[in-house]
């Protein structure tokens, strides 16, 4: 039985698609009377398929090597585009958790647009990320994965832009689709380049080459780095790190599955690209570096946020930040476990806090206060979610940072002191918003806000607990390292760092008698750090004024140049005939004369050498 049903792992993504065609008669309201809820209920019930699919399938994957199905596309000449899918342990589960987290949003939208009518567009959107996820994740070809990338941009264009009645959405959902085609563009620079390099754009071929492989310096430099342009703009980092921020005026059930498992389809397939990225030690420098760049700035500029959605996007970035580090440093499997905990982690955090969204007149967390009372469900949720995404032993981001950091202590102890001011700032970060909103005394803005209704309160619970448990899914899966061989000295440190982080956040921001709100410094450091270190201005100044130039350049030219030659043209060919119609008399005699002007005339042109000739002639004489 379990053996059938990973044969045919290929039906996964499938399930989502289905339930998003079953929803297209509530989309354009063919079906009125019933109202757009049976949509949301038909891809519910999908998604509960696909992931109930892929945990039987899960069982016939351990201790087993991968199995592999090719599935005929297109093959032309020296070309084959045939669609290889990979059946292993490690894609099933991904499956079952980005299945699983949807389920859960799914049930949480139940609750949170109860009142919306976009019900049927709004799953059917869900639907596509989890199709096109599934099929990233069981895809073993780097051609097909960046088909599926592009269907995952434009589905986040689509469910950011879900309230396209909101001018500041719209605007939102614009820039965060620009902002990815960025690093999309060099990515398919990348892909074409290597496939006359390799021969391949299977990933488990790409690596067997990469093994071997004697590539020019130079052009592996050029080829890594444009293949990681692309899950740069996907996992929002620096300087492709804007448009998170801008995704945080879609509904909060997407941001769930945004902040959770989209960002990582780009640091999957960094982990899939990592032999190439290593043929080039530039490339994998600056894997290194930019990943570290936008953890320790992520994670600076998020403790600066009043908004309660954007005090977590930077942190998105920021933990994504750490995955880069661990793919620039060889660390490959480290980086799936850092995924998988940050993944449930954060989809806990950002459920706490959409309650929050959802019946409260304000989202600025200065305004808010004293909901531990009121919001026990939600209080409790925030701290496992906090505690399971730092270095809080013995849940799972303490074993996942420290994977990261033993290797680190080894090879690269200068990143290891970043490791721990990023989970250090991480963990004051999250003290912060936990003071501000839920300790203290209630503030005018929050002393309504009551818990959550069960269709939002269900899921959160549920994934509180699968929290708790996820370092037994690592003992299980043997990725928790032996008592014996553990680093006590990083373990240590780690903790530490987290204490650290946690005693001055709760010192400041669970103190009542510390004034409200906290300034560190002048005005215009807190400004660096509120606005992003002016990223956005430092765009305008920038790329958006050479595109703006070039584009009033082109405008120009064209205007005045293409359009001045064809009207040019138009308004000769209208001259002549105005002026020829006047020729038009009907007289016999008019139209000889005419003619035998025009023989004289080209009589003229023709002889007009030896005329000159003859003066010449003539003049001598």
């Amino acid at each position: 039985m379990a053996q059938f049903f990973l044969e045919t792992a290929w039906l996964i993504p499938c399930y989502a698609l289905m339930g998003s065609i079953l929803a297209i008669p509530w989309s354009p309201s063919l079906i009125r009377r019933t109202g757009p809820r049976p949509a949301g209920y038909i891809n519910a019930l999908m998604t509960l398929v696909a992931f109930l699919h892929g945990l039987i399938a899960l069982s016939a994957t351990w201790n087993q090597p991968a199995q592999e199905i090719l599935i005929p596309w297109l093959q032309v000449v020296d070309l084959d585009l045939t669609i290889p899918l990979e059946f292993s342990s490690i894609t099933i589960g991904a499956t079952l958790v980005i299945s699983g987290i949807n389920l859960l949003a799914q049930i949480y939208a139940i609750g949170y647009m109860e009142m919306d009518w976009g019900w049927a567009r709004f799953y059917s959107l869900l639907a596509l990320f989890e199709a096109g996820m599934c099929a990233l994740v069981l895809c073993n070809s780097l051609f097909f994965s960046y088909i599926i990338l592009e269907v995952l941009t434009l589905g986040t264009y689509l469910l950011v832009g879900f309230w396209f009645n909101q001018s500041l959405v719209v605007t939102g959902a614009r820039d965060a689709f620009l902002t990815k085609r960025v690093g999309d563009l060099f990515l398919l620079m990348g892909v074409i380049a290597l496939y006359p390099l390799a021969g391949t754009w299977n990933f488990s071929e790409l690596a067997e080459w990469a093994s071997t492989a004697n590539v020019d310096p130079k052009v592996a430099a050029l080829l890594g780095l444009a293949l990681i342009a692309g899950p740069m703009g996907k996992c929002a980092q620096f300087p492709l790190h804007l448009w998170l921020d801008l995704a945080m005026e879609g509904p909060v059930p997407s941001t769930i599955l945004r902040n959770a498992v989209v960002v990582c389809t780009g640091a999957w397939v960094l982990i899939k690209l990592e032999p190439i990225i290593a043929l080039s030690p530039l490339a994998a420098s600056a894997t290194l570096i930019i990943g570290a760049v936008t953890a320790l700035g992520g994670t600076m500029v998020a403790i600066a946020q009043i908004d309660i959605k954007r005090t977590l996007s930077y942190l998105v970035s920021a933990y994504m930040g750490l995955v880069f580090i661990a793919v620039g440093t060889g660390q490959s499997e480290t980086a799936l476990t850092l995924m998988l905990t940050y993944a449930v982690s954060m989809a806990l955090l950002v459920m706490s806090i959409g309650g929050i969204v959802w019946n409260s007149i304000t989202q600025d967390v200065t305004k808010l206060g004293g909901l531990w009372a009121k919001r026990p469900a939600s209080a409790f949720s925030y701290l496992v979610g906090a505690a399971g995404l730092v270095a809080v032993p013995p849940l799972g981001g303490f074993f996942a940072l420290l994977q990261v950091g033993d290797h680190l202590s080894s090879t690269y102890p200068w990143f290891l002191g970043l490791l721990l001011l990023v989970n250090g700032l991480a963990t004051f970060s999250l003290t912060r918003v936990f003071g501000l909103v839920f300790g203290g005394k209630p503030k005018p803005m929050s002393e309504r806000s009551p818990e959550v209704h069960w269709p939002m309160a269900l899921p959160m619970l549920l994934l509180m607990g699968f929290t708790l448990h996820v370092p037994l899914i690592l003992l299980q899966w043997q990725l928790i390292p032996d008592w014996s061989t553990l680093n006590t000295t990083v373990a240590g440190l780690l903790v530490l760092s987290s204490a650290v982080g946690c005693t001055l956040g709760s010192f400041i921001y669970l103190n009542n008698g510390f004034a409200k709100p906290v300034r560190f410094g002048n005005k215009s450091l807190q400004d660096l750090f509120a606005y992003d270190f002016y990223t956005q201005k430092v765009y305008r100044l920038t790329i958006v004024f050479v595109v703006d130039l070039v584009s009033r350049a082109i405008s120009w030219a064209d205007r005045y140049i293409v359009d001045g030659v064809v009207n040019l043209v138009g308004i000769l060919t209208v001259f002549s005939g105005q002026s020829l119609k006047y020729n038009v008399s009907g007289q016999t005699q008019f139209y000889a004369l005419t003619i035998l002007f025009g023989i004289v005339l080209f009589g003229i042109v023709v002889s007009w050498p030896l005329l000159a000739r003859l003066s010449l002639i003539v003049n001598g004489f």
